[in-house]
């Protein structure tokens, strides 16, 4: 992911809260979670910038949503500590981005509850035409 496209899915985010009237914080990373671009809206929460920043991170190096890897960490009956990574988050709104099965970055969003964090970022992702899974090819049968 370059800078050009992870600003394009930053602005399709902070358009959609500005229409809503929400004010949230937006992070997009790389593949390694390392930080491509950062804005916190007007009114935002210093803390909403931080955790948009950690579920971006997260979403990268584990190639899932935050919200995914906090299921799993439950269902597994292991605590966020399980990874030794004092970055990684369970808290909903990060999510990673694919391009041809291969996650090439993430997006974290913060500011809102946990599953308004993570619709946003989802719907900014794919009107910038990438994927938010990844999409196993059909094999014919």
């Amino acid at each position: 992911m370059d800078l050009n496209t992870a600003t394009n899915m930053m602005q399709a985010a902070i358009t959609s809260a500005r229409a809503n009237n929400q004010h949230i914080a937006i992070c997009v990373t790389d593949s390694h979670g390392e930080l491509l671009c950062f804005s916190r809206m007007d009114d935002a929460s210093l803390q909403a910038g931080v955790l948009a920043q950690t579920k971006a991170y997260t979403a990268a190096r584990e190639r899932q949503t935050t919200r995914q890897l906090a299921k799993w960490a439950q269902e597994t009956h292991k605590d966020m500590g399980y990874w030794n990574d004092a970055k990684f988050t369970g808290i909903a709104g990060g999510v990673p981005v694919f391009i041809d099965a291969k996650c090439v970055g993430a997006m974290g969003v913060s500011g809102l509850s946990e599953f308004e964090d993570e619709a946003v970022g989802i719907a900014a992702i794919e009107k910038c035409g990438f994927a938010i899974k990844v999409k196993l090819k059909e094999t014919a049968a």
